[in-house]
């Protein structure tokens, strides 16, 4: 089974000034590659294929020597990372690739031969040698792939592909089952009642931001090194916001998978609910679709069943007691009576025991009580949903007198 772990490294300055030269080829091939791959499509109407394109380092090389200076395995990564995007984008999965340029995060990828020698060294090929880490877990079996990246912050992180050798367990359903809604009032309200707050570490965090981006904004000249400092004040301030929304979203997604065997949650519409300007700040904030990839990945590591409903699912509209649709509410309305069951019902709860009930109704009969997703709207981008989709056999009516 592969696993990944990300660990911070500490790289001395030579290795830092070895790895800024290193993003920079690995970042001119990723481009050139691209470019040549779309002016060859338009002229000849025919693409390049990845390992096509490998084939002309050797003479970018002889062309341009300073691309010998980074290590070979990591110029011919990058083409087969920019083959990746472009299946992806074929798929439907993503858009058509872009360029790179040097004011984003910068990474290279290491195929093989790298090694951890212990708790506080990494020894890398080329001529970036042993660099000093902290790996504060134990890596049991085999380093794969690993990819070093700098944050704009100024951070370098380590990601290592590990293969343990160990078979995926099965997944099985026999267990506590948990329908979990997510919002913005409650970041998420599951099935038993429990409601998790969301830090909101934009907004506890927006007047630092916007001090630090005012006094960017300032810096007129963007050659001088204040300008420099400037900026990376700012980005210090969105690396504080990111780690602390995904040390609870990490938290949360793994107290909810050791304590339930199924997990239900919806596949919610991110990219459109954000063309909602009076709630897209705190849409994004929110970080939905990371913490259900959360959830995912871990439910499948130890053998735990992770299920995506349809976002067509009307959890919110029904009655979980009775199923009969409720009349229209106001986002305002956190609680209201059922005019079916008589009893007084807490929205979000309520939504997140509708979506329980239809989880486990999609592991009984394999299919949903609402149109699949497919014929009623195509999902172009993002994930996939893990449910498997219901197929319409459309029927005459047996009362019907009609041949044919």
């Amino acid at each position: 089974m592969l696993k990944a772990v990300k660990v911070r490294i500490y790289p001395t300055a030579a290795q830092k000034a070895h790895l800024a030269q290193a993003f920079g080829c690995v970042r001119w091939v990723w481009n050139q590659s691209l470019a040549t791959m779309t002016a060859t499509y338009l002229e000849t109407g025919k693409g390049v294929t990845a390992m096509t394109m490998k084939k002309s380092i050797p003479l970018w090389k002889a062309e341009f020597e300073w691309l010998s200076e980074c290590y070979s395995q990591c110029l011919q990564q990058s083409v087969l990372n920019l083959g990746v995007a472009f299946g992806n984008f074929f798929d439907g999965r993503a858009m058509y690739p872009t360029f790179k340029n040097r004011q984003e995060k910068q990474s290279i990828q290491y195929p093989q031969n790298v090694k951890v020698l212990n708790n506080c060294q990494i020894k890398f090929p080329g001529k970036l040698g042993t660099v000093k880490a902290k790996v504060h877990r134990d890596i049991q079996g085999t380093v794969k792939t690993v990819t070093l990246s700098k944050n704009p912050d100024s951070r370098y992180f380590a990601s290592m592909l590990v293969d343990d050798g160990m078979e995926c367990p099965e997944s099985s359903s026999k267990g506590n089952v948990i329908g979990i809604d997510l919002g913005l009032t409650d970041f998420a309200v599951t099935s038993v009642g429990s409601k998790y707050q969301h830090p909101r570490a934009t907004k506890k965090h927006e007047r630092n931001l916007a001090r630090k981006q005012k006094k960017l904004s300032r810096k007129k000249d963007k050659t001088t090194n204040n300008r420099r400092k400037a900026k990376l004040a700012v980005a210090k301030v969105h690396s504080k916001i990111k780690r602390v929304r995904e040390d609870f979203l990490h938290k949360l997604s793994r107290k909810i998978v050791d304590e339930n065997q199924v997990i239900v949650v919806e596949n919610l519409a991110v990219r459109n609910m954000v063309k909602n300007h009076c709630l897209a700040k705190a849409i994004s904030d929110a970080g939905w679709e990371m913490f259900c990839t959360m959830l995912k990945y871990k439910a499948e590591m130890v053998g735990k069943v992770y299920l995506e409903l349809g976002r067509f699912f009307a959890s919110t509209h029904l009655c979980f007691h009775t199923l009969k649709p409720l009349p229209k509410m106001d986002l305002s309305v956190r609680e209201f009576d059922c005019p079916h069951c008589k009893e007084r019902h807490d929205r979000d709860i309520n939504a997140a025991k509708n979506i329980r009930n239809e989880g486990l109704r999609v592991l009984a009969l394999g299919t949903s009580v609402i149109a699949p997703e497919g014929y009623v709207r195509p999902k172009q981008y993002g994930r996939k949903s893990t449910t498997v989709a219901a197929v319409v056999v459309e029927r005459r009516s047996p009362h019907s007198t009609r041949s044919g």
